[in-house]
Protein backbone atom coordinates (compact mmCIF):
# COMPACT_ATOMS: atom_id res chain seq x y z
CA UNK A 1 0.00 0.00 0.00
CA UNK A 2 1.17 3.50 -0.72
CA UNK A 3 -0.55 6.17 1.34
CA UNK A 4 -3.44 3.69 1.81
CA UNK A 5 -4.71 4.58 -1.64
CA UNK A 6 -5.02 2.23 -4.61
CA UNK A 7 -2.34 2.91 -7.22
CA UNK A 8 -4.78 2.01 -9.99
CA UNK A 9 -7.85 4.13 -9.15
CA UNK A 10 -6.68 6.22 -6.16
CA UNK A 11 -9.54 4.89 -4.06
CA UNK A 12 -8.93 4.72 -0.31
CA UNK A 13 -8.10 1.12 0.57
CA UNK A 14 -8.17 -1.26 3.52
CA UNK A 15 -7.15 -4.89 3.30
CA UNK A 16 -5.39 -6.83 0.55
CA UNK A 17 -7.57 -5.69 -2.33
CA UNK A 18 -9.06 -2.39 -3.46
CA UNK A 19 -12.81 -2.42 -2.86
CA UNK A 20 -13.35 -0.21 -5.91
CA UNK A 21 -11.35 -1.87 -8.73
CA UNK A 22 -10.08 -5.11 -7.17
CA UNK A 23 -6.35 -4.52 -7.64
CA UNK A 24 -4.01 -5.80 -4.94
CA UNK A 25 -3.00 -3.12 -2.46
CA UNK A 26 0.58 -4.40 -2.23
CA UNK A 27 1.29 -3.39 -5.84
CA UNK A 28 4.86 -2.14 -6.01
CA UNK A 29 7.41 -0.72 -8.38
CA UNK A 30 8.57 -3.19 -11.04
CA UNK A 31 12.10 -4.57 -10.49
CA UNK A 32 13.92 -6.99 -12.80
CA UNK A 33 14.33 -9.84 -10.31
CA UNK A 34 10.73 -9.75 -9.13
CA UNK A 35 9.45 -9.34 -12.70
CA UNK A 36 11.27 -12.51 -13.87
CA UNK A 37 10.71 -14.70 -10.82
CA UNK A 38 7.18 -13.62 -9.93
CA UNK A 39 5.32 -11.80 -12.69
CA UNK A 40 6.54 -13.88 -15.67
CA UNK A 41 6.86 -17.27 -13.95
CA UNK A 42 3.62 -16.90 -12.01
CA UNK A 43 1.76 -15.77 -15.12
CA UNK A 44 3.03 -18.66 -17.25
CA UNK A 45 2.47 -21.24 -14.48
CA UNK A 46 -1.04 -19.97 -13.77
CA UNK A 47 -1.89 -20.11 -17.49
CA UNK A 48 -0.53 -23.63 -17.93
CA UNK A 49 -2.06 -24.85 -14.68
CA UNK A 50 -5.49 -23.53 -15.68
CA UNK A 51 -5.28 -25.08 -19.14
CA UNK A 52 -4.07 -28.45 -17.88
CA UNK A 53 -6.72 -28.59 -15.16
CA UNK A 54 -9.47 -27.68 -17.65
CA UNK A 55 -8.28 -30.35 -20.11
CA UNK A 56 -8.15 -32.96 -17.35
CA UNK A 57 -11.68 -32.11 -16.23
CA UNK A 58 -12.88 -32.08 -19.85
CA UNK A 59 -12.10 -35.77 -20.23
CA UNK A 60 -12.50 -37.11 -16.69
CA UNK A 61 -15.79 -35.40 -15.71
CA UNK A 62 -16.88 -32.97 -18.46
CA UNK A 63 -20.56 -32.67 -17.53
CA UNK A 64 -19.92 -32.27 -13.81
CA UNK A 65 -17.07 -29.84 -14.48
CA UNK A 66 -19.44 -27.72 -16.58
CA UNK A 67 -22.07 -27.83 -13.83
CA UNK A 68 -19.43 -26.83 -11.25
CA UNK A 69 -18.41 -23.89 -13.45
CA UNK A 70 -22.04 -22.86 -13.90
CA UNK A 71 -22.61 -23.02 -10.14
CA UNK A 72 -19.74 -20.55 -9.58
CA UNK A 73 -16.64 -22.71 -9.05
CA UNK A 74 -14.58 -20.97 -11.72
CA UNK A 75 -11.20 -19.88 -10.37
CA UNK A 76 -9.35 -23.09 -11.33
CA UNK A 77 -10.75 -23.24 -14.88
CA UNK A 78 -9.35 -21.65 -18.02
CA UNK A 79 -12.01 -20.02 -20.20
CA UNK A 80 -13.25 -22.82 -22.46
CA UNK A 81 -13.84 -20.51 -25.42
CA UNK A 82 -10.32 -19.06 -25.23
CA UNK A 83 -9.05 -22.63 -24.98
CA UNK A 84 -11.18 -23.57 -27.99
CA UNK A 85 -9.52 -20.82 -30.04
CA UNK A 86 -6.06 -22.12 -29.06
CA UNK A 87 -7.04 -25.66 -30.02
CA UNK A 88 -8.58 -24.50 -33.31
CA UNK A 89 -5.29 -22.77 -34.12
CA UNK A 90 -3.37 -25.96 -33.37
CA UNK A 91 -5.78 -27.99 -35.50
CA UNK A 92 -5.33 -25.56 -38.40
CA UNK A 93 -1.55 -25.82 -38.12
CA UNK A 94 -1.61 -29.62 -38.11
CA UNK A 95 -4.16 -29.76 -40.93
CA UNK A 96 -2.08 -27.40 -43.07
CA UNK A 97 1.05 -29.46 -42.44
CA UNK A 98 -0.75 -32.74 -43.12
CA UNK A 99 -2.40 -31.53 -46.34
CA UNK A 100 0.88 -30.13 -47.59
CA UNK A 101 2.60 -33.43 -46.87
CA UNK A 102 0.02 -35.64 -48.51
CA UNK A 103 -1.86 -33.84 -51.26
CA UNK A 104 -1.27 -31.67 -54.24
CA UNK A 105 -3.94 -29.24 -55.43
CA UNK A 106 -3.87 -30.52 -59.04
CA UNK A 107 -5.94 -33.62 -58.19
CA UNK A 108 -8.75 -31.73 -56.45
CA UNK A 109 -11.80 -30.70 -58.54
CA UNK A 110 -12.56 -27.01 -58.87
CA UNK A 111 -15.63 -27.30 -56.62
CA UNK A 112 -13.61 -29.16 -54.03
CA UNK A 113 -10.98 -26.43 -54.02
CA UNK A 114 -13.68 -23.79 -53.55
CA UNK A 115 -15.12 -25.71 -50.59
CA UNK A 116 -11.69 -26.31 -49.09
CA UNK A 117 -10.83 -22.63 -49.34
CA UNK A 118 -14.16 -21.67 -47.77
CA UNK A 119 -13.75 -24.00 -44.80
CA UNK A 120 -10.12 -22.98 -44.36
CA UNK A 121 -11.08 -19.31 -44.31
CA UNK A 122 -14.05 -19.61 -41.97
CA UNK A 123 -13.08 -22.66 -39.89
CA UNK A 124 -12.95 -20.76 -36.59
CA UNK A 125 -16.45 -19.36 -37.09
CA UNK A 126 -17.79 -22.72 -38.26
CA UNK A 127 -16.41 -24.62 -35.27
CA UNK A 128 -17.53 -21.99 -32.78
CA UNK A 129 -20.89 -21.92 -34.56
CA UNK A 130 -21.40 -25.57 -33.64
CA UNK A 131 -21.71 -24.55 -29.97
CA UNK A 132 -25.06 -22.68 -30.29
CA UNK A 133 -26.46 -25.53 -32.41
CA UNK A 134 -25.54 -28.05 -29.73
CA UNK A 135 -26.73 -25.73 -26.96
CA UNK A 136 -30.19 -25.11 -28.43
CA UNK A 137 -30.78 -28.83 -28.97
CA UNK A 138 -29.45 -29.89 -25.59
CA UNK A 139 -31.64 -27.30 -23.87
CA UNK A 140 -34.68 -28.72 -25.67
CA UNK A 141 -33.81 -32.35 -24.94
CA UNK A 142 -32.28 -32.27 -21.43
CA UNK A 143 -34.84 -30.06 -19.70
CA UNK A 144 -34.44 -31.66 -16.28
CA UNK A 145 -31.01 -30.07 -15.98
CA UNK A 146 -32.93 -26.78 -15.59
CA UNK A 147 -30.23 -24.76 -17.33
CA UNK A 148 -30.76 -21.71 -19.50
CA UNK A 149 -29.34 -21.31 -23.01
CA UNK A 150 -26.19 -19.52 -21.86
CA UNK A 151 -25.47 -22.33 -19.40
CA UNK A 152 -25.87 -24.90 -22.16
CA UNK A 153 -23.30 -22.83 -24.07
CA UNK A 154 -20.84 -23.57 -21.25
CA UNK A 155 -21.52 -27.32 -21.36
CA UNK A 156 -21.06 -27.38 -25.11
CA UNK A 157 -17.99 -25.18 -24.88
CA UNK A 158 -16.41 -28.03 -22.91
CA UNK A 159 -17.93 -30.40 -25.45
CA UNK A 160 -16.13 -28.51 -28.23
CA UNK A 161 -12.83 -28.51 -26.33
CA UNK A 162 -12.99 -32.30 -26.06
CA UNK A 163 -13.82 -32.77 -29.73
CA UNK A 164 -10.98 -30.44 -30.77
CA UNK A 165 -8.45 -32.38 -28.68
CA UNK A 166 -9.69 -35.64 -30.20
CA UNK A 167 -9.43 -34.13 -33.70
CA UNK A 168 -5.78 -33.31 -33.01
CA UNK A 169 -5.15 -37.02 -32.41
CA UNK A 170 -7.17 -37.73 -35.57
CA UNK A 171 -4.77 -35.55 -37.59
CA UNK A 172 -1.75 -37.18 -35.95
CA UNK A 173 -3.18 -40.63 -36.66
CA UNK A 174 -3.63 -39.71 -40.32
CA UNK A 175 -0.05 -38.52 -40.53
CA UNK A 176 1.24 -41.72 -38.88
CA UNK A 177 -0.86 -43.79 -41.26
CA UNK A 178 0.90 -42.22 -44.24
CA UNK A 179 4.46 -42.61 -42.96
CA UNK A 180 4.22 -46.00 -41.20
CA UNK A 181 4.80 -49.39 -42.75
CA UNK A 182 1.89 -50.96 -40.86
CA UNK A 183 -1.83 -50.21 -40.86
CA UNK A 184 -2.13 -49.92 -37.06
CA UNK A 185 -2.36 -46.15 -37.24
CA UNK A 186 -5.16 -46.54 -39.81
CA UNK A 187 -7.27 -48.39 -37.25
CA UNK A 188 -6.30 -45.75 -34.72
CA UNK A 189 -7.56 -43.05 -37.11
CA UNK A 190 -10.93 -44.81 -37.48
CA UNK A 191 -11.23 -45.22 -33.73
CA UNK A 192 -10.45 -41.58 -33.05
CA UNK A 193 -12.94 -40.51 -35.73
CA UNK A 194 -15.78 -42.30 -33.90
CA UNK A 195 -14.69 -40.83 -30.58
CA UNK A 196 -15.57 -37.31 -31.73
CA UNK A 197 -19.38 -37.77 -31.93
CA UNK A 198 -19.34 -40.13 -28.94
CA UNK A 199 -17.76 -37.46 -26.77
CA UNK A 200 -21.09 -35.61 -26.58
CA UNK A 201 -22.60 -38.79 -25.15
CA UNK A 202 -19.99 -38.80 -22.37
CA UNK A 203 -20.51 -35.08 -21.65
CA UNK A 204 -24.28 -35.37 -21.17
CA UNK A 205 -24.18 -38.78 -19.51
CA UNK A 206 -21.78 -37.29 -16.97
CA UNK A 207 -24.03 -34.24 -16.47
CA UNK A 208 -27.53 -35.73 -16.60
CA UNK A 209 -27.42 -39.40 -15.58
CA UNK A 210 -28.88 -38.63 -12.14
CA UNK A 211 -31.87 -36.85 -13.69
CA UNK A 212 -32.90 -39.67 -16.04
CA UNK A 213 -33.22 -43.43 -16.14
CA UNK A 214 -30.89 -45.21 -18.56
CA UNK A 215 -33.69 -45.68 -21.11
CA UNK A 216 -34.81 -42.07 -20.68
CA UNK A 217 -31.30 -40.81 -21.25
CA UNK A 218 -30.74 -43.05 -24.30
CA UNK A 219 -33.76 -41.87 -26.26
CA UNK A 220 -32.92 -38.27 -25.40
CA UNK A 221 -29.31 -38.53 -26.55
CA UNK A 222 -30.50 -40.28 -29.72
CA UNK A 223 -32.93 -37.39 -30.33
CA UNK A 224 -30.12 -34.93 -29.65
CA UNK A 225 -27.86 -36.61 -32.24
CA UNK A 226 -30.67 -36.79 -34.79
CA UNK A 227 -31.56 -33.11 -34.48
CA UNK A 228 -27.92 -32.00 -34.68
CA UNK A 229 -27.20 -34.19 -37.71
CA UNK A 230 -30.27 -32.95 -39.58
CA UNK A 231 -29.42 -29.32 -38.88
CA UNK A 232 -25.77 -29.75 -39.85
CA UNK A 233 -26.79 -31.51 -43.07
CA UNK A 234 -29.09 -28.61 -43.98
CA UNK A 235 -26.39 -26.04 -43.19
CA UNK A 236 -23.81 -28.01 -45.20
CA UNK A 237 -26.16 -28.22 -48.19
CA UNK A 238 -26.71 -24.44 -48.05
CA UNK A 239 -22.96 -23.79 -47.84
CA UNK A 240 -22.24 -26.10 -50.79
CA UNK A 241 -24.95 -24.45 -52.86
CA UNK A 242 -23.66 -20.94 -52.12
CA UNK A 243 -19.97 -21.75 -52.59
CA UNK A 244 -20.19 -23.99 -55.65
CA UNK A 245 -23.59 -23.14 -57.11
CA UNK A 246 -24.43 -26.87 -57.31
CA UNK A 247 -27.36 -28.29 -55.41
CA UNK A 248 -26.24 -31.90 -55.58
CA UNK A 249 -22.53 -31.64 -54.91
CA UNK A 250 -22.85 -32.49 -51.23
CA UNK A 251 -24.44 -35.79 -52.22
CA UNK A 252 -21.29 -36.76 -54.12
CA UNK A 253 -18.73 -35.76 -51.47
Amino acid sequence: MQGHHCLNCNHKTAGKFCSNCGQKTDTHRIRLGHFIMHDMMHGVWHLEKGILFTLKETFSRPGKAALDYISGKRIRYYNVFYLSLLLIGLNLLLSHFYDGFRHGTDEIPKEGLALRDFFSKYLKLILLGIVPILAVNSMLVFRRLKLNLAEHFIINGINLVGMLVISIFFSLAGFLNDISATDISGYMKVGVFFLIPLFSFWVYWNAARKQYSFAGFMWRIFTFYLLVLLQLAIILAIIVHIVTGKNDLYLRL
